[in-house]
């Protein structure tokens, strides 16, 4: 391991940040998009977090940890991850509600943190696709017109709101009931909606009707990441998984993007996704506990 200095970085650092992380481009999506959305300062408020980061005897950064507004430890840590985890979570003082990044980094940082024990909602390995955007498969009925991909619309919140309470309980593991799962599902699709971030398949003769729904959960000039596909069960295995993510992907593209990624660990989107022409590119660390953790490891 480097030697290394673990220090809390702020808005002066951003350059410094962005050099780093560039690096691991298609693994940093989320850290990237947050800081280009609200800078390197915590507030409290969405995308904010506390940032801290490993840095080498050159001056430059071998890892960053950054302990988000809602708790979520967001990691790129290739070196020092152990004792950047613990020192990014004594700097913020605040409970751990998982841990995203590199698999292999999300696994060390939970043992550094004392959490190896603790109870969780979803920790299953994913893995972390690629795409060029200029090789994307276009499905038929989208290509013809049939099928139309949208920016989701106000009016539809609260039916987007109820289908992401939905894709939280089946894919992350959340409870099923509570006003605050509910309410912070609709806060995230309201939130979604107002960026532009969040789209709809629709058929062409039935533009009120939404059929399907995914979003960008980072989003860069250059390079977007996909996430919360989500189709009813009543309308699956009609291929409308596959046709709202190129829809929402040919938006990207309209808007000057060249690559995407995402990340699944469910055999039906990788069959999908591969079918639009995403690649393997390798593994990807989501760890949600069942309830914030109190971490008493020391840096």
């Amino acid at each position: 391991m480097v030697e290394v200095e673990a220090r809390v970085l702020g808005d002066g650092d951003a350059e410094l940040v962005e050099r780093f992380l560039v690096k691991h481009r298609e693994s940093s999506m989320f850290l990237r998009s947050n800081a280009r959305a609200v800078g390197l300062s915590y507030s409290g408020a969405i995308f904010s977090a506390r940032w801290v980061g490993a840095v080498g005897g050159d001056g430059e950064l071998v890892g960053v940890a950054a302990h988000c507004w809602n708790d979520m430890l967001l990691l790129q840590a290739p070196e020092a991850v152990e004792v950047l985890a613990r020192a990014t979570v004594a700097s913020s003082a605040r409970k751990v509600a998982g841990i995203i990044g590199p698999l292999h980094q999300v696994y060390a940082a939970r043992a550094a943190l004392g959490l190896d024990d603790a109870p969780v909602a979803h920790s299953a390995p994913e893995t972390l696709y690629a795409l060029s955007l200029g090789g994307l498969r276009v499905p038929a009925p989208l290509a013809s017109g049939a099928l139309v991909v949208s920016p989701a619309r106000p009016e539809h919140l609260e039916l987007l709101a109820r289908w992401r309470l939905a894709y939280n309980i089946e894919a992350l593991g959340d409870e099923p009931d509570g006003h605050a799962q509910a309410e912070a599902a609709r806060q995230e699709i309201a939130g979604a909606i107002e960026r532009g971030d969040a789209f709809t398949l629709t058929r062409a003769e039935a533009p009120d009707v939404p059929l399907a729904y995914a979003q960008f959960n980072g989003r860069l000039p250059d390079i977007v990441q996909i996430g919360g596909v989500w189709t009813p069960p009543a309308e699956r295995g009609r291929g409308y998984g596959r046709a709202v993510t190129a829809g929402t992907l040919l938006a990207a593209r309209a808007a000057g993007a060249v690559d995407a990624v995402l990340f699944t660990d469910t055999a039906a989107a990788i069959r999908a996704y591969s079918a639009l022409g995403f690649r393997a590119i390798g593994t990807y660390g989501l760890l949600l506990f069942a309830e914030p953790q109190e971490v008493r490891a020391r840096p």
